[in-house]
């Protein structure tokens, strides 16, 4: 499926709408980041969202090399996560808010594109599968077990 990259920065700008770091209602453990530890976090998941794209992006021929750099890479955002001291359901709670906005936005691009009914559950069926491993990805780099 072509023209996913354009929900990349749409899902950034609905996650950041969501609850952003540093304001009344977002996760504590976010709002005691340094500027600069926010930002590694915001590059990690810039990064994750992109391989995570690129693997949707291939058109049924999906190449578990890129699943498996996000899987890395969201094990990577758990350990980290876990040092600067979020505790395990803080972090759940965090990529929860990501997979929210970026499976609402997928289902916009399918109806945006006119995908069929076929075409639109298969999308949003591989990315929740997708979005499933690197939740586990997730907890596993948190409790070190990545």
């Amino acid at each position: 499926m072509n023209g996913l990259e354009a929900a990349a920065q749409s899902v950034a700008r609905v996650y950041r709408r969501t609850r952003p770091a540093g304001r009344p209602g977002s996760a504590p453990w976010l709002a005691a980041l340094s500027d600069e530890q926010r930002g590694e976090f915001r590059e990690r998941g810039h990064l994750l969202l992109a391989v995570l794209l690129q693997h949707l992006n291939d058109e049924g021929t999906q190449d578990p090399g890129m699943l498996a750099e996000a899987t890395r890479v969201a094990a990577e955002y758990g350990g980290r996560a876990a040092a600067l001291g979020a505790s395990l359901s803080e972090t759940v709670e965090t990529f929860v808010r990501f997979r929210e906005a970026f499976i609402g936005e997928l289902a916009r691009v399918a109806r945006r594109r006119r995908l069929d009914t076929r075409e639109a559950t298969a999308l949003l069926v591989e990315a929740e599968n997708a979005v499933d491993r690197l939740l586990v990805a997730l907890m596993n780099g948190h409790t070190g077990q990545a």
